[in-house]
């Protein structure tokens, strides 16, 4: 099992999950969070921690594709390990529904 950022992350891109991962494993995209399910151990400290509720494990039905997103990009986007503020649109964008098609960036984030 690992856990798995889903499509509530995009253009919200809280961060409160990363500081307190044991191993460092979230990448960091333009507008999006991914968990590198290698390296993840299954604590399940960062799920509580998403004010948006973007973080699942991955044995919940229907997270194929966000462990396929997360598994691809956590190769690509550089490594977070520090909250920063939360995407100036976070509160707005917050349950939106099929952000993914709408809005998700390829590029890299910033990372640490």
């Amino acid at each position: 099992m690992t856990y798995v950022v889903t499509d509530n992350c995009i253009r919200c891109k809280y961060t409160d999950c990363v500081e307190v991962c044991p191993v460092d494993c979230f990448y960091e995209g333009e507008n999006f969070l991914v968990i590198h399910p290698d390296e993840c151990i299954d604590c399940g400290v960062c799920e509580p921690e998403c004010p948006a509720g973007a973080i699942k494990p991955d044995t919940e039905p229907g997270l194929d594709k966000w462990l396929t997103v997360n598994a691809e990009y956590a190769v690509k986007w550089p490594n977070i390990t520090i909250k920063r503020d939360a995407m100036a649109e976070a509160k707005e964008m917050d349950g939106e529904e099929g952000k993914f098609e709408k809005y998700f960036s390829p590029e890299p984030g910033q990372g640490d």
